[in-house]
């Protein structure tokens, strides 16, 4: 099998190396066997030997396939280049579930709710909007806490 699929040109390795930056630094760098990203048009598979590709990132959950098990991440907006055998995703903010501070993101989704209750005419609509989008996506992958092992749902299921 592996001689048909190198010669089929296919990556025969079961793993990528997944990089997960912020701007100011790296969040995650493991060989991993799968990737599920919010993609900007919806979410995106990724295996390894995948065609190459760049994406814009939405805010949403990252899940990761991993000798770990499954880990998901909280992810503003972003991009992701895929490569056969690695992924970089670059994103505004990374929050692995563990690391999210669940007091924190519910107050920030009551103060989005709160200004966007309110005239219009002292916000910014967008900006405020997305902060909510990114409170409740912090607060759904906090649900999440820790690695998921294999009895939890497929990872070909992404929850919104």
């Amino acid at each position: 099998m592996r001689a048909m699929a190198g010669a089929l040109g296919v990556n025969a390795r079961r793993k990528m190396r997944l990089v997960v930056a912020t701007p100011t630094k790296i969040e995650f760098d493991e060989d991993v066997e799968s990737i599920i990203a919010p993609a900007y048009d919806g979410y995106l598979g990724v295996l390894p030997g995948h065609v190459p590709l760049i994406t814009m990132l939405r805010t949403g959950v990252l899940t990761v396939k991993s000798g770990r098990g499954r880990i998901e991440f909280a992810v503003s907006e972003g991009y992701m280049e895929v490569t056969p055998g690695k992924v970089i995703v670059l994103a505004e903010a990374v929050e692995m579930a563990e690391e999210i501070d669940v007091e924190r993101a519910l107050e920030a989704k009551r103060r989005a709710e709160e200004l966007l209750s309110k005239s219009t005419e002292h916000i910014d609509y967008v900006a405020t909007r997305a902060a909510l989008e990114r409170a409740l996506n912090r607060l759904k992958v906090a649900r999440q806490k820790g690695p998921k092992d294999e009895s939890g749902p497929p990872l070909h299921e992404p929850r919104d």
